[in-house]
């Protein structure tokens, strides 16, 4: 297994034991290669969730951008949710993990087709 695969068991580890999800590895394996190089970076593999500029990027650049979502609260509100979802406490919260997550929420999966 590669450095990749490595990364893609510990984002499926996170989401079940972390998240209480059962990952889809297929859609998992292609959210995590359309994360790029970030993945390989400690610090913009993991969202700081205490920070507001940071979830507004995570709103823009993913949600709007990517997904193509209208932006408005209501991001915010499901962004917030998939925090607490991670978990608050929990230091590393990788983006990989949280655009998962924020993919099945809105049932985007067909972006990744």
């Amino acid at each position: 297994m590669g450095r990749r695969d490595d990364l893609i068991e510990r984002y499926a580890s996170d989401l079940r034991e972390k998240c209480g999800v059962t990952p889809d590895m297929d859609l998992l394996r292609k959210v995590t290669i359309a994360c790029g190089p970030s993945i390989y970076n400690a610090d913009a593999s993991t969202v700081a969730a205490t920070q507001q500029h940071e979830l507004d990027t995570v709103r823009r650049a993913f949600l709007v951008k990517k997904l193509g979502l209208p932006d408005g609260p209501e991001l915010n509100t499901t962004l917030d949710a998939v925090i607490e979802q991670y978990g608050r406490s929990e230091r590393n919260k990788y983006r990989a993990v949280i655009y998962y997550l924020l993919t099945k929420h809105f049932g985007k999966e067909d972006i990744y087709a």
